[in-house]
């Protein structure tokens, strides 16, 4: 199937190549984002040695009630810019309703229009029985499973500074009715200088999945602030023709000072 292009660009942070699922990772408490934020970013696309604007997605929270479970409502909107929809149009959007205490996905939807393709996906996640159940078909999922978007904010609550250059840190996902076992590796503490500011950054490299725009292998970049707050302040990837670039365009409504960004 052919997947987003603008939320691949944000959401295949943490989409790894499918192997044995892992639940090593579990158990997280929230310190790092809260109902009210709303992070902006841009889609640049490369080829050859000029950057094109192609898009922009917004990642924002709203509070919400899932039966008697207080819930954090993550929504991803993300589309192509009207002069770039000729090659490729987008007009994506990600829901995911998140357990407050726990951080686990209670449901996730998704609605994406991609070029000629649509696709509308529901999953329900019964974390007691250990099941999913994804447009009236159940599922076994191991403990502590993440759905696509509720895995960023999940791993927006990382303490990255107890790893080692070079660690793996892996934990689980449940995407298009498969289980994968995903890792982060991290690379370090540096500085990095976008069009939208200077941050000092924690630096991460995702192990990518294959079979879609993207190449396997640890080939895209992260960067994310590295205060409490987390936020992704640019990706950097080759793609099939190509490449992008994703900066963070603005913030608000953080839960933490905003200690990572430079003068």
């Amino acid at each position: 199937m052919r997947k987003s292009f603008i939320f691949l660009l944000v959401f295949h942070l943490f989409v790894l190549k499918k192997t044995v699922a892992q639940n090593t990772f579990c158990g997280l408490q929230n310190t790092a984002f809260q109902v009210g934020e709303k992070i902006t970013f841009k889609v640049y696309y490369n080829m050859g040695s000029i950057w094109v604007g192609a898009g922009e997605a917004i990642f924002s929270i709203t509070s919400a009630q899932i039966g008697n479970r207080q819930a954090m409502h993550l929504i991803g909107d993300g589309r192509t810019y009207s002069s770039y929809d000729w090659l490729y149009r987008v007009r994506d959007r990600y829901e995911s309703y998140l357990d407050a205490e726990t951080l686990l996905p209670l449901k996730f939807v998704r609605n994406v229009q991609e070029g000629n393709t649509k696709k509308i996906n529901s999953v329900a996640f019964d974390h007691a029985k250990g099941k999913a159940i994804s447009d009236n078909k159940t599922y076994t999922v191991p403990k502590c499973i993440q759905d696509v978007l509720s895995s960023i904010y999940y791993a927006r609550n990382i303490d990255y500074r107890k790893y080692v250059v070079g660690d793996k840190i892996p934990f689980t996902l449940f995407l298009d009715n498969q289980v994968y076992s995903l890792y982060i590796r991290y690379l370090g503490i540096e500085r990095i200088k976008t069009k939208h500011g200077s941050f000092q950054a924690i630096k991460i490299r995702p192990l990518l999945i294959e079979g879609t725009i993207f190449s396997g292998g640890e080939r895209m970049t992260v960067w994310v602030t590295d205060d409490q707050n987390r936020i992704p302040v640019r990706i950097d990837s080759p793609i099939l023709i190509g490449s992008i670039k994703v900066d963070m365009l603005s913030v608000e409504g953080l839960r933490n000072p905003f200690t990572a960004r430079l003068p």
